[in-house]
This record gives structure tokens, C-alpha cells and sequence, in this order.
């Protein structure tokens, strides 16, 4: 270290010397004379000569050595550029004798060069095209498809290039090889390339070829088409020149018109066939075009008749070419909308058109090619009427009802195939789109939406239903939306089968799964993506239900689409519960978005809805259980947001009883500000995002609270009709549901009893144990604060008292304080002994049988005696039931019933019990369940029971009994005659007799 530092010390010591000297000697030269220090200077400046000649020669070494660098960077750059070069040219020439995907690797990387080195591959290339004019054709193909892709790339093209491959395709446009079409539109791809770069002057080239009064080369009018159909090939300031030159050109070739021969070869090239009927080629669809424009530029009507006329006679074969002549006829329309009119009415009218309806049922082996000529030539009538409705814009309102009449008659007496079908969808697509556009359809009045709905229906019913490989229900359903917004409102009776027919039309389909292996297994599968097509019919499906909401924002009308889903809602295939279900979900989050429904009345059959998506929320499905939550909670954002509304609407309209007279709120709610009824609706709203967080359980209890009576009502109904389905898991849901309501309000609900009878009505059907006990616990719970309710109703349908309603009975009575109070009101069913009519007269009995609900009620009362839930109840009230049932035999005897039954009655009606059998195996039953058996040893040892069969021997059998009692000390006789006061003073003479003859015999000693 101290090594390095002395070092440092020197260096810096002998860095600092020449200063020091100089400022040593400056001091010195202060004081020499004046020529020394001239001799000081004349030195001075030889040293300065020779420090510049120094200087010199090293610039010119530096010079030198620049040099000699700047042409090592030249050769370099020489050599590379050559190396590219030489590497491009290997690759074009390679390109004649590649495989497809070579040529496209090929193409890969000439692409990328070209965007380094654009003028040396554009360069190469020309060089390339004038080095080897006999190459063939075939690589010449190539180089033209290589060329195209190259100008892509770049974003400038340079002048000179413009020129020279300009040049290059219109030489090669017209060639004839022995690849014909194909060559010609290769080269004439190089011209539409060089139109992005180069447009004024390939579009003066066009001009001036297409005017010459010659009938234009095929790739001239490829050229053409292209342009039409692929505007983005020019800068968006070229598009609208394009335009202005096309309609220009249009009015200068009026008068070829005229030109026989030239009139020949536009008809002969729409005509004729090319590679594939399938496929329209640019020139002829430019061909089309153009007609069009240059009959529309025609002033003279007799000459865009004969035309037109011309056009219509030749072949409606196919598709490509009928939707030519069909836009040519809608071009025309737009300046001679009443010619297009007219000849289409002609052409309608003409023998070979008449003749093509009357055999449409010909199959198409039976008919020869004149036929097929005009077989589909409504078709092209149906277009034509689409076109000239699309072009004729503002003219077109007053032809509308004739065009839609037109197409509604060709649509009936038409072949049915897909190219009709396909053919009138797409005509009033565009016919219903110029009307939407159209400045008066605010005003106009469609006068034929039924009729058009009708045909509308009609295609989705002939629809296939296990396949989906057409638009047409998509489209169909797409008119329909487009009709909403259309002057007059649809038909509310024509509604409900709309909606019937879509949703039968869509969700009956087989799963997306199955689909796409039905399309595989087609004779022709279609070359279509079956799964967009799904998904794009279902959105189609979503959309026409938020335009009738949208035109109709209100309750009803949303009753109305979900009572049409309900019957899908609660399908027993998976997929048809899935689709509607999403189909709600969407919609209410429509709703939500919008905030388009009105307040003006409440929601209908809300209840129903709720319950609905409460059993999906259980749904095995998965995808249907979320969705089914997520509609749920957008369902109760959409209760809040109109609650909120409705409780901001009262507050507005009486601020002062809210705020109270001094209050400030007054003068919030009396200004309207709208703003000033967010805090509102943001309060009231509060939970309306944590519901999308909750289970289902909780979502439930959530929505429950906020429904009134009538929708909570509405709710219970819907579970308890979910009890009947013949789906076991959803009679599971229905019963988890029914549960879980009834725990939360089925305290404050009215009409039980008829949910207590509707519970049995399903409780036979159920068949799986934890759903019925569900749905007995129900009973139960209903049981706390409806036992009167409940017992009247279910004293109806326990004659005869099977298995079933036994449960149901005990389930009523499963809780303590329930089965006393059960038997309480048993008992003051049993007492409404109403007095029997004249005694013999059986004719009236069998009218109006009054005793009805009082032997049901000691039938009842006979078989709770032996049910564990009601041992307890039935010894707190022995006393009752005990004089109860005496009074009951009695009653049984007044009404004479038979104790054996009459001829002619059924074997099953004979073996049920008689009522008098019933009322003493009731007091029997009484006496054994609860504990005394002595009483009942004692009856019969000495045969007493014989003696409550007959009205003289019941005063008899009662003293015995009352005998039995006293004679084996039973514990009740005290509490028995603690009630036999009441009875002494009853109204009813067989209760007083009763007492009377229990009182006859001496109680026992302990009383």
C-alpha cells in the first residue's frame, strides 16, 4: 500500500513540474530586455511551423486511413447487398419447382426481407421477370402471388416501381395461358396491389379501357369486381373517388346500350357458366353492379324494360346468379322504381313462371333442364322485391304493402325448399331494414305484421327438429325483433303462439354435442360452424325478447314471456331447462342494465318466478344451478330497484307527512331533483350486489322477505304444485323449498288449509322418503299457528282415512302443544252433532248427510288414539273423549244407521266399518290406550259391548260401564264428573242423558 501511494505521489510530483517552471518563468521574462524577447518570439514561431506541418501529416494519415475504411464499409455493404440478392433470386427461381408448402415458407421469407430491403427485392424481382421471359406459366403464377404479397407489406412503393409492375400485370391480364382464368386474375391481384400505392393512374387505366366501346377483357371486370367487394384494398380518401368514378362510368356507358354487339356480350357474360355455379366471380358480380348503375343512368323507360325484361328470361338456376339479376332489378329501382315494379309484375305473370308454380312438387329427377331453369325463379322475384326495397330508401313506403303482399303470395304457392325459405328471410330482412331506416317510419303504420308472422311461424314449425344446419330460425326470430320496433304494437292474441313456436322451434333441439355429429353424419354436411350457429340462434332468441320488452316496458308484458318459459323452466330434459333458464337470466340482467321497466304496476305471478329459480338453484346440472342463482339475484335487483322507485314516487308526492311540516326533507323531495333521488335508491339498493355472494338458501330467505303476501303466497303454491312433478329431484327441490318458506312466514300466512290439502293431494305420488318428510314437516310447522285451519280441511279428505292422511295427521299433531290442541278442536267438530232428520228417512240423509264431519272426527279421533304423537294429549283429555264418545254412540243410534249392509252393495264398500262399529271400537280404544284395562276386562267378560248396538240397551250398557269404573277405582272418575255438570246442562237431550245415567250409578269411595 505504501508502495502504491509513494507511486501516486511521484506521478502527481512530476505532473505538477512543467507548471510550476512556467510560472518560474514568467516571472523571469518580465524582466528581460526588449530584444531578447524578440529572439524569443522568432524562435517561438519556428516551433509553431514545425508543429503544423506535424499536424498536417497526421490529418493526412487520418484522411487515408478514412479512406481506406469508407470503401471497406462500401465493399461490405456491396457484398451483403449482392448476398441478398443472389439469396432472393435463388428463392424466386426455387419457387417454379417447390411443393405448396415450400412456396409458402418461400413466400414467409421473401416477405420479410422486403421489409428491410424493399428496392433490392423489388429490384431482384423485375430483374427477374425481364432475365427469364420463357419461364412458365405455372411459376409465373407463382411469382405473381409472391409479388402481391411483397407489395402488401410495404408501406411505400416507390414511383418507379408503380410504373413498372403496372405495366408488368396489364401485360399478363390479358395472356392467355393454359391455366385461362386463374393466370389472368394472378396478374390482375398485381394491379389491385399497386392500386393502394398508385390509384389515379389505375384508375384512369380502368376508365379508359371499360370506355372504349368495346366490351371490356374478363380481367378488367375482375379487376372491378374486386374493388366493389374489397374496399379496404384502397386508402379510405381513393374510396369515395372510387365510387364517384364508378357511377361516372356508369353514365358514359349509357349509350352502349344501344350497341348491338355490345349489348350481346355484357348478357352472354352474365350468363355464362364459370368454374363453379356455387361461387360468383368478381367480374361477374361487377357485372351485375354495373348493369344496374348503367339502367339506372338510363332516362328512357322503354329501353330499362326491355332490359330488364331480357335479364329476367334467363336462367334462375342458381343461387349466384339469381342474386345478380335480383340486385341489378334494385339498382334499377332506385331512378325507375315504378319499370322494376311493373316488369317484375309482368315476369310474375309470363307462362314459363306460371308454369314453374304449378310443378313445384316435381322432383328434381323428373324434370329436364328447361325446368330447372325456372324452378327457382320466385326465389329471384323475392330477392328482387328485397332489392328494390333496400335501393328505392326514401320512395320505398308507398310500394311496401304491395312488395310485402307480393312476397307473402310467392312465399304460400312456391316450392319448399331452403333456397325459398333462405330466399324470403333474406327479402324481408332488407325489406323490413328500409323501412326502419326510412325518415317516416316513426309514423308509417305496417299494416300486414300478422300476416308476415304467420309465414314467419310457419318456417320455424316445418324446421327439422333434431338437426340445426340453417339460419332460418336465427333469421326468422331476427325479423321479429325488427318488427318491434315497427308501428302497429303486435297482436297480443297472435303473441302467445309466437312465443310458443320459438321456444318450441329452439329448445326441443338435442344437445350442441349432438348436433354436431348429427351435421357430420348428413349425406352433405354443411360448411358451417354449427357451434356459432347455436350460440348466434340462442343470442337471436335473447334479443327478441328484450325488443318486446323494450317496446312494452311493463309487468305484464314480462309475466307474459316468463308464463311461456315456465312450461321450459320445468322440463325434464336438462338441456331444455338450461336453455331457458339462461334465457331468464339474460333478460332480467337486460332489465337491470336498462332500468326500462315501469312502476306503474306491480309484477304479476312474481311468486311463482321465485319459486321456480329457488328448485333450479338444486339442479344435479351445474351450469343450471348458476345460472339459476344469477337470475335470482338480478330478479331481486330488480325488485329493489322498483320498490325504491315506488317508495322515492310516495315520498316525492307527500314529502311533509314523511318529514313532518318543519322538516328539511320536505324541500329535497318537493324539488325532484333527480340527482337528489340517488342517495334513495342507493340506500334501498344497498344489498342488492351481496345477493350474487349468498347460497341459494340465503338468496331465498333474502327475496322472501321483500315479497308481499300475495307473491309470498304465490311462492308456497308454486313449491306445492313442484310436490306433484314426476321428476324426483325436483319434487326434492319443491320440497326443500316448501320448507324452508314456511320456516321463515308460515306464520303469517292465510289459506293453509288448502295448502294443507294440496300437500296431501301430492303426498301419495311422492316416492322418495326425505322429500315426504319434508313436506309432513311442513304440516308441522303450519301446525303452530293454524291448527283450526288445517283440521277442518283435513277433516274433508280423511273419508276414508287411508295411510297417507294418517301421516299427514300425525305429522299435524307431532309437536306437544299441537296434538292437545288438535284433539281440543277434534272434539268440537265431534260435539256439531247437527239433529238427524226425520228417523226412516233415508232419502234425505243420503241428500245432505249433515253428520259427515262429525263422524270423521270420531273416526279420526279413534285412530290418534293409537298414535304415539297423541299418547300424552289423549290422557290430558280422557274425561272429554270418554263422554264424548258416549254422546257419539248415542248419536250414531238417533240416526238408525244400519250395522249390517245392504244388498247390492259393493264387496269393498261392505268390508269399510259401519259408523256405529267405529264409535264403539273408538271408546274400546280409549279405554285400552290409556291404561284401563280392567274397565274394558270387565265390559267384556260380562258382554256389555253388545249392549251400545241398540237404543233401548244404551242406557243399560253405560250404567255398566259407569258400574266397571267405580268397582276397579279408576283415577279419571273424579275428572269425569267434573264435566258431567256442563253436560247435565247442555242443549243436546242425548249429552244430558248420558250424564244423567252416569250419575245414576254411586260413585266410588274415592270421591
Amino acid at each position: 500500500m505504501n508502495g502504491q501511494h509513494s507511486d501516486r505521489s511521484h506521478s502527481r510530483s512530476s505532473i505538477d513540474k512543467p507548471s510550476s517552471a512556467m510560472s518560474h518563468n514568467s516571472r523571469i521574462f518580465s524582466h528581460v530586455s526588449p530584444s531578447k524577447k524578440e529572439s524569443s518570439t522568432c524562435t517561438e514561431e519556428h516551433h509553431d511551423c514545425a508543429s503544423r506541418d506535424r499536424e498536417s501529416h497526421a490529418a493526412n494519415i487520418l484522411l487515408c486511413r478514412s479512406k481506406r475504411s469508407q470503401a471497406s464499409l462500401e465493399h461490405q455493404f456491396f457484398m451483403e447487398e449482392a448476398y441478398n440478392s443472389a439469396i432472393c433470386f435463388k428463392m424466386l427461381r426455387d419457387i417454379g419447382t417447390s411443393d405448396l408448402l415450400q412456396i409458402k415458407y418461400i413466400t414467409k421469407k421473401i416477405k420479410k426481407m422486403a421489409r428491410s430491403f424493399p428496392n433490392l427485392v423489388m429490384e431482384t424481382i423485375h430483374d427477374y421477370f425481364k432475365d427469364n421471359p420463357e419461364i412458365s406459366c405455372r411459376h409465373t403464377f407463382q411469382l405473381f402471388q409472391v409479388l402481391v404479397a411483397v407489395i402488401g407489406v410495404l408501406d411505400v412503393l416507390e414511383e418507379t416501381w408503380q410504373k413498372c409492375f403496372m405495366q408488368l400485370a396489364l401485360e399478363h391480364m390479358t395472356k392467355s395461358t393454359e391455366l385461362n382464368d386463374i393466370y389472368q386474375d394472378a396478374a390482375s391481384n398485381v394491379l389491385l396491389a399497386v392500386c393502394r400505392h398508385s390509384w389515379p393512374a389505375v384508375a384512369k387505366h380502368l376508365e379508359t379501357e371499360l370506355l372504349t366501346g368495346v366490351f371490356p377483357h374478363r380481367s378488367l371486370l375482375y379487376v372491378m369486381g374486386v374493388l366493389i367487394s374489397q374496399e379496404e384494398l384502397l386508402k379510405e380518401e381513393d374510396r369515395a373517388s372510387w365510387k364517384d368514378l364508378l357511377s361516372q362510368m356508369a353514365r358514359k356507358s349509357v349509350p352502349f346500350l344501344n350497341t348491338d354487339v355490345w349489348s350481346k356480350e355484357l348478357l352472354w357474360a352474365i350468363t355464362k357458366s364459370g368454374r363453379t355455379q356455387q361461387e360468383q366471380t368478381p367480374d361477374k358480380a361487377f357485372l351485375f353492379t354495373y348493369y344496374g348503375l348503367i339502367l339506372q343512368a338510363e332516362e328512357n323507360s322503354t329501353t330499362v324494360r326491355t332490359h330488364l325484361t331480357t335479364l329476367l328470361e334467363t336462367s334462375h338456376q342458381w343461387a349466384k346468379q339469381r342474386e345478380g339479376i335480383a340486385l341489378t332489378v334494385g339498382l334499377v329501382a332506385v331512378n325507375h322504381l315504378d319499370d322494376a315494379w311493373a316488369i317484375l309484375e309482368q315476369f310474375g305473370r309470363s307462362t314459363p313462371f306460371k308454369r314453374s308454380l304449378q310443378n313445384f312438387s316435381l322432383k328434381l329427377h323428373g324434370q329436364n333442364t328447361e325446368d330447372l331453369r325456372w324452378k327457382w325463379a320466385s326465389s329471384t322475384i323475392l330477392l328482387s322485391y328485397g332489392q328494390m326495397a333496400a335501393w328505392a330508401k326514401n320512395h320505398i313506403l308507398p310500394w311496401v304493402d304491395n312488395i310485402l303482399s307480393r312476397m307473402i303470395f310467392y312465399f304460400h304457392f312456391s316450392s319448399w325448399d331452403e333456397t325459398l325459405k333462405q330466399s324470403f328471410l333474406t327479402a324481408i330482412t332488407m325489406l323490413v331494414g328500409a323501412i326502419s331506416r326510412n325518415e317516416g317510419a316513426h309514423s308509417y303504420e305496417f299494416s300486414q305484421t300478422s300476416e308476415l308472422l304467420e309465414c314467419l311461424m310457419t318456417l320455424m314449425e316445418k324446421e327439422p327438429q333434431d338437426t340445426l344446419v340453417t339460419s332460418i330460425r336465427q333469421q326468422a326470430i331476427h325479423i321479429v325483433s325488427s318488427l318491434c320496433a315497427l308501428r302497429p304494437p303486435m297482436d297480443v292474441n297472435r303473441k302467445p303462439r309466437l312465443l310458443s313456436t320459438c321456444f318450441r322451434s329452439i329448445f326441443t333441439l338435442p344437445q350442441l354435442d349432438d348436433l354436431e355429429k348429427q351435421a357430420c353424419l348428413l349425406t352433405e354436411p354443411p360448411n358451417i360452424n354449427i357451434q356459432r350457429l347455436y350460440y348466434q340462434t340462442m343470442e337471436a332468441l335473447d334479443h327478441m325478447l328484450q325488443c318486446f320488452m323494450m317496446q312494452n316496458p311493463t309487468a305484464n308484458e314480462l309475466h307474459i314471456l316468463l308464463s311461456h318459459l315456465y312450461t321450459w323452466l320445468t322440463s325434464e330434459k336438462t338441456h331444455e331447462r338450461q336453455r331457458a333458464v339462461h334465457r331468464c337470466t339474460t333478460l332480467f340482467k337486460f332489465l337491470n342494465n336498462k332500468h326500462c321497466l315501469s312502476t306503474k304496476e306491480n309484477f304479476t305471478r312474481i311468486g311463482q318466478l321465485v319459486a321456480t329459480l329457488g328448485i333450479l338453484c338444486q339442479d344435479s346440472n351445474r351450469d343450471i344451478h348458476s345460472c339459476s342463482l344469477e337470475a335470482l339475484g338480478h330478479l331481486y335487483q330488480l325488485l329493489m330497484y322498483q320498490k325504491a322507485r315506488e317508495t322515492l314516487e310516495v315520498k316525492r308526492e307527500s314529502p311533509r307527512d314523511l318529514f313532518g311540516p318543519d322538516a328539511d326533507g320536505a324541500a329535497f323531495w318537493g324539488s325532484g331533483d333527480q340527482k337528489g333521488s340517488s342517495p334513495i335508491l342507493r340506500r334501498m339498493a344497498s344489498k342488492d350486489h351481496s345477493i350474487f355472494s349468498m347460497s341459494s338458501n340465503q338468496a331465498l330467505k333474502e327475496i322472501a322477505d321483500h315479497l308481499e303476501m300475495a307473491e309470498l303466497t304465490d311462492l308456497i303454491w308454486t313449491a306445492i304444485e313442484g310436490l306433484g312433478s314426476s321428476s324426483s329431484s325436483w319434487v326434492q327441490a319443491a320440497a326443500d323449498l316448501l320448507l324452508l318458506v314456511i320456516q321463515e312466514h308460515g306464520d303469517s300466512l292465510s289459506t293453509v288449509g288448502k295448502m294443507g290439502q294440496a300437500i296431501h293431494h301430492h303426498l301419495c305420488t311422492i316416492q322418495m322418503p326425505q322429500a315426504k318428510d319434508s313436506a309432513l314437516r311442513v304440516i308441522t310447522l303450519l301446525a303452530r299457528n293454524h291448527i283450526p285451519e288445517l283440521v277442518a280441511a283435513f277433516l274433508d279428505i280423511s273419508s276414508p282415512l287411508d295411510s297417507h292422511t294418517f301421516r299427514l295427521w300425525r305429522a299435524l299433531g307431532a309437536e306437544q302443544p299441537a296434538s292437545y290442541l288438535i284433539l281440543t278442536v277434534l272434539l268440537a267438530w265431534l260435539q256439531k252433532r247437527p239433529l238427524p232428520p226425520s228417523v226412516g228417512d233415508h232419502s234425505s240423509c243420503d241428500k245432505e248427510k249433515p253428520y259427515l264431519r262429525s263422524l270423521a272426527a270420531m273416526n279420526i279421533i279413534h285412530e290418534l288414539q293409537f298414535a304415539r304423537e297423541f299418547k300424552k294429549a289423549v290422557q290430558d283429555v280422557f274425561p272429554q273423549l270418554f263422554l264424548a264418545h258416549l254422546a257419539q254412540m248415542h248419536y250414531i243410534l238417533e240416526l238408525n244407521q244400519p250395522t249390517e249392509p245392504e244388498q247390492g252393495q259393493k264387496a269393498p264398500e261392505a268390508a269399510m266399518p259401519s259408523p256405529q262399529s267405529t264409535s264403539l271400537e273408538a271408546l274400546k280404544s280409549l279405554l285400552s290406550t290409556t291404561g284401563h284395562w280392567h274397565d274394558f276386562a270387565h265390559l267384556e267378560l260380562q258382554s256389555a259391548w253388545e249392549y251400545f248396538t241398540s237404543i233401548h240397551t244404551y242406557p243399560q250398557a253405560v250404567g255398566l260401564l259407569a258400574r266397571a269404573m267405580v268397582q276397579n277405582h279408576c283415577t279419571q272418575i273424579k275428572a269425569v264428573l267434573g264435566y258431567l255438570l256442563p253436560n247435565l246442562q247442555s242443549q243436546q237431550e242425548r249429552e244430558r242423558k248420558t250424564a244423567i245415567l252416569l250419575l245414576i250409578e254411586p260413585p266410588g269411595p274415592q270421591l
